[in-house]
Order: structure tokens, then sequence, then C-alpha cells
């Protein structure tokens, strides 16, 4: 049974840090590239950021605050997020992808507000 669940989300003020986890189960998750969605109220679901082969893509919007990292051991895929702000209010996912296989967790809400 596959299974992805992330954790990590919360209250924060603007300028503060979280980070947030994924673990995986069910399938060889060293193998999927891995990246982390969110999706704001109103809005589209957008790429946050994504690690696939040792290589790492971010936003424009994130980038320099956001850092995405893996640990096979662990099976779990982290976003360490830095100098947050309110426009980074939102549910963020994490997907797996390996060609046309692709799964989803259910989302942790993230919401930066004084």
């Amino acid at each position: 049974q596959v299974q992805l669940v992330e954790s990590g989300g919360g209250l924060v003020q603007p300028g503060g840090s979280l980070r947030l986890s994924c673990a995986a189960s069910g399938f060889t998750f060293s193998s999927y590239g891995m990246r982390w969605y969110r999706q704001a109220p109103g809005k589209e679901r957008e790429l946050v950021a994504g690690i696939s082969s040792g290589v790492t893509n971010y936003a424009d919007s994130v980038k320099g605050r956001f850092t995405i990292s893996r640990d096979n051991a662990k099976n779990t895929v982290y976003l360490q997020m830095n100098s947050l702000k309110p426009e980074d209010t939102a549910v963020y996912y994490c997907k797996a992808q390996l060609l046309t296989r692709t799964y989803w967790g259910q989302g942790t809400q993230v919401t930066v507000s004084s």
C-alpha cells in the first residue's frame, strides 16, 4: 500500500522557519523523483521544489529561501522553509513520480501570519 504522509506544517510568523517532512512507504522511494507543491485558497496548485538524481530545482518565488532534500535510508523528503512570507501560506503536498507513475500525499497546512 503506497503512502505519502506529510508533516511539519503549522502557524509561523513572517520571517520564521518550518521544516516539512514527507514519509514514503509502499514503493521504491530512491527510484522516484520527489516534488513539493502548494495550493493557496482560490489558486491553482503550483510546483515549489523538486529533487531527482541529486538535481534540485525551485520556483523563482522560493529560491534562496527554501531547500529540498531527501534521505533515501529513511524514505523521506524534506522542505526547509526559511524567511517565510504571508504569501507562502498554502497547503503543501509532496508528490512522487517515476515516468507515468505518480503518488500524492494528503497535504499539510502552512500559515504565515502575525
